[in-house]
This record gives structure tokens, C-alpha cells and sequence, in this order.
């Protein structure tokens, strides 16, 4: 009796571990088909140019001196507010007071010649008019006194151009700024014989800022004056500065081979945060739509595998869904052309929409759908019809083991999926 129980809890064992096999090995050699999906939402889809370039203020004067001297006096330092007419620096006026003093002795010296050659000439004149000198006699007088006028005009020229030097000394600001820059000392010689020196370089609003970019060659033809752009710098990385282009400059600049055109942007700096020099990383937008109806670009390429068709064995759709839901149609053959694309990764499109075909699934089923796009930036793309918000399209399909596909489907929350699409 005992060994019929021992055979009998043998043979449950044994029935259990069959199974056991049967249901966790030989049921996980079943495939089934997973989906990867996105749903059609709305979204904002554009085009951009990237290039860098340099914070500058929108005007910018260098102030220097015309004439030689020493410095005797700065009134003013780096980053000090300066009014227009205001007082910057002076120079050292003794040797040019000299100067003048000399030229001011020379000029009453010919005051003085010219003084007695017009008497002399009046004199010889009336005599000559009564024939009791010679013409020789006349002529020589009207040279002389000619001469003497000459010099006195000229050494009045020298006094005027001495007094403008004299005040050329005095060093004032040509606009309301910043001082950026301060080039000299107290007690410092500057020469003014070949070259005008630079004292001060004064920016004349700083809360207005420019920012001057170099575009590539290659998109040059899609910027344009107005358009939106966003840029950042360095020393603010979270923050996101906006502008506008203002101005596309025609000179063409060459460097290593690189042939790139200067843009200048309009930058707005209230906070006073961009400061001159710094490097500034700009999307320029070429291109802009939004809150339109978007799917990624995966789902334009997306055919379903024939084979596993057949095998799904799906319900029979002869129709293509419409965009306000009816009648399915049968698959339409697309001849997809190749996207003209820029340096920067842009997509330039018709301006007829493309006629595309992408697969929507509903339950477990997918069937096409006949859709019109239109602005792509390579990774979305704009819906103009065809579909309808909240939609679920079909991104990519294959068959995997049953048991796989609830290892996934048990897998951890908290692992980060890609964006805009799910698998199902």
C-alpha cells in the first residue's frame, strides 16, 4: 500500500512538472507583435540656422587727441557714465601756450610791417600820381606793402590754428555712454604725428546690444531681415536671449577657405546682462508654424512587413480612414521623393503638400491613411490633413516571443522611454 502512494505522488509529480514545461517553455516559443506608436498632437514645427557670434554694443566711438602732449588730468575711469560735452581728460597746455604767445608777437610784428608799408605805399603812390617819382619806384612800394599783408594774414592763420590746438587739450565725450576702455595714465606722453592715439573707447547705450554672427555661405539664402532669433552665452548657459535680424551685411569674409557674411542681430539687454565681447551661439528661425497637427517623420517611413500581415491575419479594410472617421480604403503606392536639406539640417518643402501614407492602428489592427504634410524640421511634420488629434500612428512593427514581450510590459516605470512614442 505504501509503494502505491509513493508510485502515485510520482506520477503527480511528474504530471505537474509537464506542465509546468508545457506552459513556461513551450508557450514562450509563441511570437506575437509589438508596436511602437506616437500619437498625432499639436506642435510647433520650424527651421533654423545656427551660427556664432559676438556681443557688441550698437555704437561704439573711440575718443583720442589730435595733439601731442603729456597727460596732466583724467577725469574719468573704466565703466564711469559719461554725458555728451563732458570733460574726460586734459592735456598739458604750457607748450602750446608758448606757442602762442610766440605767434601772437609775430603777428603784431606784421600788424606793425603792414602798418608802415601802407603808409610808404600811399606816400609813393601820390608821387607817382604827380610824376615826380618813377614807376620802378611805385611798383616796388606796391610789393612791399603786398607782402607785408600776406604775412600778416598768414601769421593771423597761425594765432587761430595755435588757440584751436590749445583747445584740443581738453578731451570731451562725443556721445552719453559707458566708458569701456581707459589707454592712458596721469603723466603719460601721447604723439599725435602719424596716427591719431585712442584714450577712451565709450559705448553709448548698453541696455541696446547688438550681436554680430557669421553665417554660413551655404544658408545665407534663408535668412532674411526680421526674423525671430534665440541665442545664449556662455557666462548665462540657462538663460535664453531673443532678437531680431536687422541687417545681412553683402561683404563676404574668407577665412581658411570658410566664406561666411556677417548678420547683425538686434538684442535688447534691460538686465544689462550681455556684456560687449561676449560669444553668442544663435538659432536663426528660417522657418515657422505653429500648433499644428504633427507626427514624427518615422511614421512617413513606416510599410508594414508583408509577412507578418499574413500572418496577423488582421480584419479586412479596403478603405483608407478619413479624417472625420468612415470607410476604410485600400493602401495607396507612394513615390517619395528625396528631401532638399541645407547644412543645418533644414528641410526645404513645396510649396504643394506632399501626399504621404502613414498606418494608424486602432485596437489591434493598423489600416493606411492617405495624409497631405507639410513643414518638416526631420523629426516632426506638419499634418494638413488626413488625420485628427489624437490619433495613434505606427512607427515601427516586429514579432517577438511572448515571453519578451511581458518581460517588457513588467518592466520598471521609472525607465525613461523616448519621447512621442510607446510600444504597444
Amino acid at each position: 500500500m505504501k509503494k502505491y502512494r509513493i508510485l502515485i505522488f510520482a506520477v503527480v509529480g511528474l504530471l505537474a512538472a509537464a506542465a509546468v514545461y508545457w506552459f513556461f517553455f513551450r508557450g514562450s516559443n509563441k511570437t506575437v507583435t509589438t508596436y511602437t506608436t506616437a500619437v498625432v498632437a499639436r506642435a510647433t514645427i520650424s527651421n533654423t540656422v545656427t551660427a556664432t557670434g559676438t556681443v557688441e554694443p550698437v555704437k561704439q566711438v573711440s575718443v583720442g587727441t589730435q595733439v601731442s602732449g603729456v597727460i596732466k588730468k583724467i577725469y574719468v575711469d573704466y565703466n564711469s557714465i559719461v554725458k555728451k560735452g563732458q570733460l574726460l581728460a586734459e592735456l598739458d597746455k604750457t607748450p602750446l601756450l608758448a606757442s602762442l604767445a610766440s605767434m601772437k608777437a609775430d603777428l603784431a610784428s606784421s600788424a606793425s610791417a603792414a602798418t608802415y608799408q601802407e603808409a610808404t605805399y600811399n606816400r609813393i603812390k601820390e608821387l607817382y600820381e604827380k610824376q615826380a617819382v618813377s614807376k620802378t619806384d611805385f611798383e616796388a612800394a606796391l610789393y612791399q606793402y603786398s607782402n607785408a599783408k600776406a604775412n600778416l594774414a598768414k601769421m593771423t592763420s597761425e594765432v587761430n590754428r595755435a588757440n584751436t590746438n590749445l583747445g584740443y587739450t581738453m578731451i570731451y565725450s562725443p556721445i552719453d555712454g559707458v566708458v569701456l576702455s581707459r589707454a592712458v595714465d596721469e603723466g603719460q606722453t601721447v604723439a599725435a604725428s602719424f596716427s591719431t592715439p585712442t584714450l577712451f573707447t565709450i559705448a553709448q547705450d548698453l541696455t541696446k546690444m547688438q550681436v554680430v554672427a557669421n553665417v554660413d555661405e551655404a544658408d545665407i539664402g534663408q535668412v532674411k531681415e526680421g526674423q525671430k532669433v534665440t541665442f545664449t552665452v556662455d557666462a548665462y548657459p540657462d538663460d535664453n536671449f531673443s532678437g531680431t535680424i536687422k541687417q545681412i551685411r553683402l561683404l563676404a569674409v574668407t577665412t581658411s577657405n570658410v566664406v561666411t557674411y556677417s548678420v547683425v542681430v538686434d538684442a535688447p539687454n534691460p538686465d544689462l546682462k550681455l556684456k560687449p565681447g561676449l560669444t553668442a551661439s544663435i538659432i536663426a528661425y528660417t522657418q515657422e508654424v505653429e500648433n499644428v497637427l504633427s507626427v514624427p517623420t518615422k511614421a512617413l517611413r513606416f510599410k508594414p512587413d508583408s509577412t507578418l500581415m499574413a500572418q496577423m491575419a488582421p480584419p479586412v479594410s479596403t478603405a483608407s480612414q478619413p479624417a472625420t472617421g468612415g470607410a476604410k480604403a485600400a493602401p495607396v503606392t507612394e513615390v517619395v521623393q528625396p528631401p532638399k536639406t541645407s547644412m543645418n539640417g533644414g528641410i526645404k518643402t513645396d510649396e504643394t503638400p506632399a501626399v504621404k501614407t502613414v498606418w494608424v492602428k486602432e485596437g489591434d489592427s493598423i489600416y493606411p491613411v492617405q495624409v497631405k504634410t507639410g513643414m518638416t524640421d526631420e523629426t516632426n511634420v506638419e499634418i494638413i490633413s488626413g488625420l485628427k488629434e489624437g490619433q495613434v500612428v505606427v512607427i515601427s512593427m516586429e514579432q517577438v516571443k511572448a515571453s519578451e514581450a511581458k518581460a517588457e510590459t513588467a518592466s520598471s516605470p521609472f525607465m525613461p522611454k523616448r519621447p512621442g512614442s510607446s510600444k504597444k
